[in-house]
């Protein structure tokens, strides 16, 4: 039956309350946040005085600084410190730039850093406020559908090392996500596109209501309607952050998160994080997941149709030069392998997986060359 608009009401501001061991905080979804970013961030000091600093990319704030300067008194405005959009940033030289700023501007404990941009400048900024002083509070706005259904969520902060992305970082939860729907419509449809990706994702390891709305509303969520954005982020979150509040430190459970990531993280690094998106990258690598999982018959033809069909349907997705044997081999530097096994994670269903470690290098290597094989006949050149 095909779902309505009905099934998945959305309030004006939708909260989502996430609870794990070392925290709790709120998940706000709606539209029109950033408008009430001031008082939002004076209830959560509770009344005490703080001093906001904002980080983000001179064009995000290009597009946004009128609407945020606007919910401040022009007194209490926030300092603003920039870092340079892209992944080869995300690096410890960039971590301690703006450090230095912080210092020179005189941030101390009672600061709170905010998070205005995508997934990679939240895991530089959660981490620059999981090291500063030992630890200050600071929040996300994030500003792209992948950091809102995903990267946003859940304490993990990083950076990149060359032999790998993620490699060093720190568990540091924000005090309040809110993922103003708003802030979507400047996206461009590729980058929209590869957000829905970690969608996907979730709706095929947790959410089979999710998965089917992503199935029967192609047209409308590809082409940004915010009703049916916020539906899907709103879903997409709620699986995020039951994982997490389940498995805080990725002791098992929030691995599935994963899913797609171990190939998708060589492909971006076979590409050198230039020529894919990050979504991009793990929709190829959630093809290939899946040729495991059908390899294995853990999941069945038919499944496997409609969770690669889905993927492929939210593309077109870019072609990219490799081979399956450059992959499995860029896969041994991946953070979820635990004493030198590595953790896959398999469907097995719509809505359900396992976390395996016997899937050997040449099951890998022929579910990478399939993927391969669908790349060369279904992927367009990278724009």
């Amino acid at each position: 039956m095909a779902l309505t608009p009905k099934t998945l009401p959305i309030p004006s501001t939708k909260t989502i309350h996430l609870s794990a061991t070392s925290t709790e905080y709120d998940i706000h979804i709606g539209q029109g946040l950033l408008s009430t970013l001031h008082p939002r961030l004076q209830k959560l000091a509770g009344g005490k005085s703080y001093r906001p600093f904002l980080i983000t990319s001179p064009n995000i704030w290009k597009l946004w600084s009128k609407q945020v300067r606007a919910s401040f008194p022009e007194a209490e405005s926030p300092t603003v410190l920039f870092l340079p959009p892209g992944e080869k940033h995300k690096r410890l030289p960039a971590v301690e730039s703006l450090a230095e700023q912080l210092a020179q501007h005189g941030a101390d404990r009672d600061s709170i850093l905010i998070a205005f941009g995508g997934g990679v400048l939240g895991d530089i900024t959660g981490f620059l406020a999981a090291i500063y002083m030992r630890g200050i509070p600071y929040v996300q706005i994030p500003t792209t559908l992948l950091a809102q259904v995903d990267s946003s969520v859940g304490g993990k902060t990083g950076v990149n090392l060359a032999a790998g992305k993620n490699l060093i970082g720190s568990f540091h939860h924000p005090r309040a996500v809110f993922a103003d729907i708003a802030l979507l419509k400047t996206l461009p449809p590729l980058e929209l596109r590869s957000g829905l990706q970690e969608s996907i994702k979730a709706g095929i390891i947790a959410d089979p209501k999710l998965f089917a709305y992503l199935e029967q509303n192609n047209e409308l969520i590809a082409n940004g309607d915010p009703e049916a954005l916020t539906k899907v982020v709103t879903a997409s979150i709620k699986v995020k952050a039951n994982v997490v509040a389940k498995d805080e430190r990725e002791s098992g459970l929030r691995m599935t998160l994963n899913f797609g990531h171990t190939l998708g993280h060589a492909i971006e690094a076979a590409t050198g994080y230039k020529k894919l998106l990050h979504g991009e990258a793990v929709a190829w690598g959630s093809i290939a997941a899946l040729h495991v999982a059908l390899a294995r018959k853990v999941i069945d033809p038919d499944t496997f149709a409609r969770m690669a069909n889905l993927i492929l349907s939210y593309g077109p997705l870019p072609r990219f030069k490799a081979t399956a044997s450059d992959l499995v081999a860029l896969t041994s530097s991946d953070k979820k392998t635990r004493s030198g096994r590595r953790a896959f994670v398999l469907p097995t269903g719509i809505g359900s997986t396992e976390i395996v470690y016997d899937v050997t290098d040449e099951e890998l290597t022929a579910a990478a060359e399939s993927m391969l094989q669908t790349m060369r006949a279904t992927g367009v050149k990278p724009s």
